[in-house]
């Protein structure tokens, strides 16, 4: 085997981050009584809501704001989206989504069978994620595939985010691989892709959307079962 060490990102890639987050937010806006709050329009809502999270963990990513401002204001301003200015109800709310988001379990389509595949074929299955801690842990056991991975390297846990070369030194340090060894999984090209070419890790683009524009990656799959000619 040339690898021995395979590293998945989390989100976007095995954990369907966006059908799981609709289902999160669903939840809150009828717990909270978003509506009568004056957030017409649940559908409008997510939509912005999507906008504004992306635009936020790019700010994260860059060291421009810290998680706690994350945490809440992306849910303030899907709020004043509706003129609806209420911190207080926007922090309610991330606390809210982030004990929410977690119990979901929606995967990608064979992301079980292909994880029973690679750990039958004997191969080191580890997760790189930009993620809080406890959130992502929660999210692989809640959607049971907690047991595939030796080991889950976060954002949070290793004070580092993808695409800084730190987290996937750190992620080659804690799992004793070494890069000739080691390939990162991952469905983002700015931030798994480019992350592990500049890590000098090779890499497999996941293009879950079918994106057309070509993405220089080691290699390039649409679906999770494609992963069965690589390895």
């Amino acid at each position: 085997m040339r690898y021995h060490h395979l590293f998945f990102d989390l989100d976007h890639t095995l954990w369907d981050f966006d059908s799981n987050s609709r289902e999160a937010l669903q939840d809150i806006y009828l717990s909270l009584s978003l509506q009568q709050a004056g957030v017409s329009d649940f559908a409008i809502f997510h939509t912005n809501y999507l906008i504004h999270n992306d635009r936020l963990w790019d700010k994260y990513r860059n060291g421009k704001i810290k998680v706690e401002e994350l945490r809440w204001k992306r849910m303030w301003l899907s709020l004043l989206d509706f003129k609806v200015s209420d911190e207080a109800l926007a922090r309610k709310m991330g606390i809210a989504f982030l004990e929410a988001l977690p119990t979901k379990t929606l995967l990608f389509p064979d992301t079980e069978y292909i994880l029973r595949y690679l750990s039958s074929k004997n191969y080191h299955l580890h997760l790189i994620t930009n993620g809080f801690e406890k959130t992502q842990h929660q999210k692989l056991k809640s959607a049971g595939i907690e047991s595939f991975f030796n080991e889950v390297i976060t954002s949070e846990g290793s004070n580092s985010l993808k695409p800084h070369p730190e987290i996937f030194e750190y992620a080659l340090m804690k799992t004793g691989a070494a890069k000739k060894e080691s390939i990162m999984i991952g469905d983002t090209p700015e931030v798994d892709i480019l992350g592990a070419i500049n890590a000098g890790i090779d890499q497999v683009y996941v293009n879950h959307i079918r994106n057309p524009e070509p993405v220089k990656a080691t290699y390039t799959v649409t679906s999770l079962k494609e992963l069965e000619t690589i390895f």
